[in-house]
């Protein structure tokens, strides 16, 4: 019994793969509950916590991308993308987390750090930090 909760936990595990963005107010993990190498993976997981008050949201959503010429095929990798009824969450690959209103207008937006990147960057960011936020409207990403 304990081998197979072990494969079974083995199997899961190749399944997933987890990143931390880092931003001034919010930690924001994103969690991909598919095969690595499948281009738009349409299972991903948004938990969002906001360091000032430790409220935390978690949201479904898709990877991201910009489409080649023909209008169909995945292009370029762009980030990821998360809805709560009709506010969205964009999460871009260059570390910026942006929350878009119903109209579009831009609610909140932070720019951090990808986890993977503290470790080589940390010594750059002491010396020229480059967090940002502006925020219209104080939302719970």
């Amino acid at each position: 019994m304990k081998l197979m909760l072990f494969l079974l936990l083995l199997v899961l595990s190749a399944f997933t793969s987890a990143q931390q963005l880092d931003t001034p107010n919010y930690k924001v993990e994103i969690q991909q509950l598919c095969p690595e190498g499948e281009v738009q993976c349409q299972q991903v997981l948004y938990k969002g916590t906001s360091k000032v008050s430790g409220a935390s949201i978690e949201l479904k959503g898709t990877a991201w991308h910009s489409l080649c010429a023909d209008g169909v095929t995945p292009c370029r990798f762009l980030g990821y993308q998360f809805k709560n009824g009709r506010i969205r969450y964009l999460v871009h690959e260059s570390g910026l987390l942006q929350v878009m209103g119903s109209s579009g207008k831009v609610l909140l937006e932070e720019h951090g750090i990808w986890d993977y990147q503290q470790g080589s960057q940390k010594d750059s960011q002491q010396e020229n930090p480059d967090h940002s936020t502006k925020t219209e409207v104080q939302g719970q990403p």
